[in-house]
């Protein structure tokens, strides 16, 4: 790619962004030296690559890569035998501990999760644990080793102790005595070349036996080694001595035991580094939001609702822009400020951004077209050095690439043609745009020139496009409207302006009957549009009100048939019951007759017996036919009935709870067991039979029992616009409703947003009982806004 698209189209911009997102110094080179790549292979690797590493921030968090630090000169250094210096060996500890928990960041939660692009990365690295923790023993920062390092070490240092004390003791007991309160200057210890010193009065300096080792600058006071300590002191250098040489040996100890290791230390660094180098891209499509294009060797594109990621989102206009199927050349117009070069810039970014590997700000899906080079003149580069003037600096631009471009680039024009004489060039433009289109160059350019337009309609392959402008606000709206051409609207915005009637009819007049009558067509196809949006957007809303009908009424058939099926077979329960107990009534009956036949039993009893039998059965018939009987007619009026009242329901022998209040026809709701029904009123008739109450089933203010929230839970929630802890509260109700009601799947809509709600409704889904697994959702099923689990 030319470098002057790269700075044009600002890309060096995101590459700085990017760069911010590394932890190491190694990651942050490898990102400003992110170029567009042309390979569709080597593309749809760092694609794929970019997409694993956000999924694995969606799901498990970010991960720290601020140990890696660059060991190539620590490894050439260890190739020839040389020993490292202690910060060198922290570094490499730092390094392999690094190593250790990114390695454990992507270790698998499940044996069965699937591998991605980077499970090869996670599984190859090697932290080297018994090492980096010796090196962590031995070495405690940059500047001190610990006396464990070795026993020979602890016993100098232990010896430099007894020593020290031995010394400090004698100075101390001259310091003390009443002579040396005469002729010392200060009652102190003090150091000259790392010797122990006392300060001696001038005067006194014959009294003290010792060696002279420096004096102040006044002269008034020397600083004397008493005799006494000089073989003390001579002891203590030799020791430091082999303190030093102790250190050395350890730090040679340390470095030979990394020798074995040094392919594996670089094939660390190397991982964390690209990891790194992946995982800054991820955040960055994070943080814009952003979702892997679809590439394409076709010279296709199709970004849907594509936003620039330099706009701040909350400012960012989203747009659909589509070249290459029905058309490879765009001719944009519309009044200035009105998007014209921010859809210019957003789909050569895009495209830069996405054969870099980087995910792109735009809807799932969207399509980029693989190029091996874009141009784009773009801005106003005149300049006064080069005696350039604007269209001098277009047209250096446009002759620097005109003849390079072909099928396979993409060429940006921002007002082409502009800066000189508008007839010359139109002309110009429309010659240049031939020139393209007959090579099927993929080009987009921007125009105020009205013959653009007519030669767009006139010319297959080739289509108009406009900015969207209200000129009731006198504001654009930004959206890219593709197929209609745009409008001056110089005059709207003049008359809206305050300009007087009679200078703006007398401009019109100053326009060509052909110029007029092209722009009162421009302005009726832009009511048309209106129109057709409108009532597009009205059948739109209107499918989903009848989608969601359907799906209400689909859902309350299975109720009923439910509740008819259970209602079928608690009656077939009942009539067996009853003819079972009639059953063993009469058998039982039938055995006392022939005991009291044997015993001799009176007529008078047997009769009695008998008498007994006929009730008893009588009961069990009237009790078996009493659903049929109930068939009849109620006779019940609107004022007999009252909210709470127990009813019978004559056609279905069941008693009830009603609900609410007869409608206008008669009908209202009532409750019986798990089944709420509407019946009509002449159904009915009101019940003696007492309310039963059960443990564990309690009744809400409208009578409904409670477990029907199980049996008709729903299988997908919309948290969006809650905070983390409303949406987590209605979150947990909702996946209790769905394990009650053994749906083994639900769908979480969170969106995308800053990714705060989907965290904590993340971090709640790991904390809940119900739920064996959640993933994000696919493509297709909401991408990084939806969040599908599990349910045990």
């Amino acid at each position: 790619m030319n470098e002057k698209a790269l700075h044009v189209l600002e890309y060096d911009k995101i590459i700085q962004q990017l760069a911010s997102y590394a932890g190491s110094d190694a990651a942050r080179a490898l990102c400003r030296d992110l170029l567009p790549m042309t390979d569709r292979e080597a593309i749809e690797e760092a694609q794929t690559q970019t997409q694993d590493a956000l999924a694995r921030l969606f799901r498990k968090g970010s991960v720290s890569f601020g140990n890696v630090r660059e060991v190539r000169g620590e490894i050439m250094r260890l190739d020839v035998g040389a020993s490292l210096s202690a910060p060198e060996l922290l570094g490499i500890a730092g390094l392999l501990e690094n190593a250790g928990a990114v390695k454990r960041y992507g270790r698998k939660e499940k044996e069965e999760d699937p591998s991605d692009s980077l499970s090869a990365w996670f599984e190859t690295l090697e932290p080297l644990t018994l090492i980096s923790a010796e090196i962590r023993r031995c070495i405690l920062d940059e500047n001190e080793i610990a006396d464990d390092a070795s026993p020979a070490l602890r016993q100098i240092r232990r010896q430099i102790r007894i020593l020290n004390e031995r010394i400090h003791n004698e100075l101390t007991r001259i310091i003390s005595s009443s002579a040396g309160k005469d002729y010392l200057q200060d009652a102190l210890v003090t150091t000259r070349d790392g010797r122990y010193c006392i300060p001696v009065k001038q005067e006194y300096r014959g009294q003290v036996q010792g060696i002279i080792h420096d004096q102040s600058s006044s002269g008034s006071t020397v600083f004397i080694e008493p005799a006494s300590v000089v073989k003390l002191n001579n002891d203590i250098r030799q020791a430091e001595i082999q303190e030093q040489n102790e250190i050395a040996r350890i730090l040679a100890d340390l470095s030979e035991r990394l020798v074995p290791y040094r392919n594996a230390l670089m094939a660390n660094f190397e991982i964390l580094r690209n990891l790194d180098f992946v995982f800054a891209r991820a955040k960055l499509a994070m943080e814009m939001n952003a979702t892997r294009p679809v590439c394409n060797e076709e010279g296709i594109i199709d970004l849907r609702r594509a936003r620039h990621p330099l706009i701040p989102k909350k400012q960012v206009v989203p747009i659909d822009i589509r070249l290459g199927e029905s058309f490879d050349l765009l001719v944009i117009t519309g009044p200035n400020t009105g998007g014209k070069t921010v859809t210019l810039k957003t789909t050569g970014l895009l495209t830069l951004m996405g054969q870099a590997g980087l995910h792109i700000p735009a809807a799932d899906q969207s399509r980029l077209a693989i190029f091996e080079e874009v141009y784009a003149d773009i801005g106003d580069e005149q300049s006064i050095e080069q005696s350039l003037s604007t269209f001098s600096s277009h047209m250096t631009n446009v002759v620097s690439f005109i003849d390079r471009a072909d099928e396979n680039s993409l060429v940006l024009f921002d007002e082409l043609g502009a800066g000189t004489d508008p007839t010359e060039g139109a002309a110009l433009a429309i010659s240049i745009l031939t020139h393209l289109h007959e090579r099927g160059v993929r080009t987009i350019a921007t125009t105020h020139y009205s013959e653009l337009k007519i030669y767009a309609l006139r010319t297959p392959g080739i289509e108009n496009a406009s900015c969207e402008f209200d000129v009731d606000t006198l504001s654009p709206t930004y959206r890219l409207l593709i197929g209609v051409p745009g409008k001056s609207n110089a005059f709207a915005i003049s008359r809206k302006l305050g300009l007087t009637e009679d200078i703006i009819e007398y401009a019109k007049g100053q326009i060509s009957e052909q110029a007029e009558s092209f722009e009162d067509v421009i302005t009726e196809l832009e009511v048309s549009r209106r129109k057709l949006e409108e009532e597009r957007e009205t059948a739109a809303r209107e499918r989903e009100e009848i989608d969601r009908l359907r799906a209400e009424l689909k859902e309350k058939k299975k109720e009923l048939t439910q509740r008819k099926s259970d209602l079928i077979r608690s009656s077939s329960e009942e009539a067996r019951n009853i003819l079972q107990n009639a059953k063993d009534y009469a058998d039982r009956t039938i055995r006392e007759f022939a005991k009291a036949k044997e015993s001799g039993a009176s007529i008078q009893e047997l009769e009695e017996k008998r008498e007994k039998l006929r009730k008893k059965i009588s009961n069990y018939s009237s009790n078996a036919a009493e659903p049929a009987a109930k068939k009849k007619k109620g006779t019940l009026k609107a004022s007999d009935i009252h909210v709470g009242d127990r009813v019978t329901v004559l056609s279905l022998g069941v008693t009830g709870t009603v609900n609410t209040l007869p409608d206008a026809k008669g009908n209202l709701y009532v409750t019986a067991g798990i089944m709420r029904t509407r019946v009509k009123i002449d159904d009915l008739e009101l019940s003696d039979e007492p309310e039963i109450s059960a443990p564990g089933f309690s009744k809400s203010s409208s009578g409904k029992l409670r477990v029907e929230k199980s049996t008709f839970a729903a299988s997908e929630i919309n948290l969006i616009g809650k905070t983390v802890d409303e949406a987590c509260a209605e979150l947990g109700k909702f996946l209790d409703d769905a394990f009650m009601a053994h749906i083994s799947e639900v769908r979480i809509v969170h969106g995308k947003g800053t990714g705060a709600l989907r965290k904590g409704i993340h971090d709640s889904l790991k904390r809940e009982k119900h739920v064996r697994s959640f993933r994000l959702g696919a493509f297709g099923e909401g991408d990084a806004g939806v969040t599908i689990a599990e349910i045990k």
